[in-house]
């Protein structure tokens, strides 16, 4: 079974066990899947339903930080709550000693001296550990170990 049909088949258990909070967060991933497939006329595949959640995690933080700013506590809730919806279908994320034994790794591959070869460490790590770790912790760590 395909991620997508996963999720679809959460949907319908939440709507049964009326579990409105899940159902209507899986059905906004639903609706950017439905949106991707009938603008670019493809199916996705399991790799751009990964992509299209960590978008979805993504926007849900960029709003947290929002909210946070303006003092919105009941919103920051409804936005975290999603976050844990989406999580579980996410691969395994790596952990920072992980993170940054795969990091060195790369830098002795390309071998990248100083933080003007970041973007050569940049690219192959982005495309690498994609999925895997997000692309602001991948930055953070190269920097700190380049510099």
């Amino acid at each position: 079974m395909s991620l997508k049909e996963q999720i679809n088949t959460q949907i319908k258990e939440a709507m049964k066990a009326k579990e409105n909070a899940k159902r209507d967060a899986l059905r906004l991933l639903s609706s950017a899947f439905k949106q991707i497939e009938v603008d670019e006329r493809r199916e996705l595949s399991d790799e751009d339903v990964i992509k299209i959640i960590q978008k979805q995690i993504k926007q849900r933080n960029d709003s947290i930080t929002q909210y946070q700013t303006a003092g919105r506590d009941d919103l920051i809730e409804k936005e975290l709550s999603e976050i844990a919806f989406y999580e579980p279908y996410l691969p395994k994320q790596l952990g920072d000693e992980e993170l940054s034994s795969a990091i060195k790794a790369i830098i002795s591959q390309v071998g990248a001296e100083s933080m003007k070869d970041i973007g050569k460490v940049m690219g192959i790590a982005s495309k690498e550990l994609a999925g895997k770790v997000d692309g602001k912790r991948i930055n953070e760590c190269a920097k700190a170990l380049l510099s």
